[in-house]
């Protein structure tokens, strides 16, 4: 049996777990707090429900939420785990702290990950003593039901941490699509330009919202147009991703004053309530 680890229950973390238990592994996340430790579970238990009624579970849920335990500390992670993924909010200095005391617990041999979309491989695993075992593992949400997982190969990122990861994704029955350590990677470059366009087009009075995102469902067969895709992943964290291609690729990824303009507000998306949608 199989052992792994992540740092994080939110909305990926939490999805990450589940995909991983629902393979197989024995999972231990790791949270802040004892209270948002409880969170994540509810969160975990909440997706097994929703893949059991989609038929997309093949063991019970309550099988399967056996298989993973919460943790307040990073130092609870089992000293065995093949693989550990830290899906923690898109700060470099934490991401950086937690993936340097993940190395202090687990194994040598262990696969340190992070779910990144957008911070730098090489700069997070130069946190580490051993980067040649740091990939970037970079999930979509919602993770259970999304088809892809990209892999970012660091510049010290080894063969066979590569291959590794390779053979994760394809037992979480997902497809990989392997690219280079660059800003913004392959999907987040493309997804938010895309995304700040829309957002520009709805500022000028173009179209509204709706409109536009059936716009490019219609005509270019998109599963979900541009703005409810914004708000599905959280405007605040679209935000942070613009700003940081906005530093490092230039003015074409600036953030429209809407987008910061609603982040200021409050209204990030369907986690709030509120974003270019209403959400229940």
């Amino acid at each position: 049996m199989t052992v792994a680890g992540v740092i994080g229950g939110g909305r990926m973390g939490a999805g990450i777990a589940q995909v991983l238990a629902a393979a197989g592994a024995v999972v231990t996340v790791v949270e802040s707090d004892a209270d948002a430790a409880g969170r994540a579970r509810e969160r975990v238990a909440a997706g097994l429900r929703k893949a059991a009624e989609r038929g997309g579970l093949a063991d019970d849920p309550a099988k399967v939420l056996d298989r993973i335990s919460f943790v307040t500390r990073v130092a609870g992670l089992p000293a065995d785990a093949e693989l550990v993924v830290e899906a923690v909010p898109e700060t470099a200095g934490l991401k950086a702290r937690v993936l340097a005391a993940a190395e202090d617990v687990v194994a040598g041999t262990a696969v340190l990950a992070s779910n990144t979309s957008s911070l730098p491989i090489g700069e997070l695993g130069s946190a580490l003593r051993v980067p040649g075992r740091f990939v970037g593992m970079h999930f979509f949400n919602p993770v259970p039901a999304s088809l892809l997982v990209e892999i970012v190969v660091g510049p010290e990122t080894s063969e066979a941490t590569r291959e590794r990861a390779l053979g994760w994704v394809a037992r979480l029955a997902k497809t990989p699509v392997v690219v280079k350590d660059s800003p913004g990677f392959a999907t987040s470059r493309l997804g938010v330009l895309l995304g700040l366009e829309a957002i520009r087009m709805l500022e000028e009075g173009v179209a509204d919202a709706e409109s536009i995102d059936r716009a490019m469902e219609l005509g270019y067969r998109h599963p979900m147009g541009p703005l409810r895709s914004t708000d599905l992943v959280g405007l605040d964290v679209r935000l942070a991703i613009a700003e940081h291609l906005h530093r490092t690729l230039g003015e074409r990824f600036a953030p429209p004053r809407l987008l910061r303009d609603k982040v200021a507000r409050g209204e990030l998306g369907r986690k709030s309530g509120q974003g270019f949608y209403t959400w229940p």
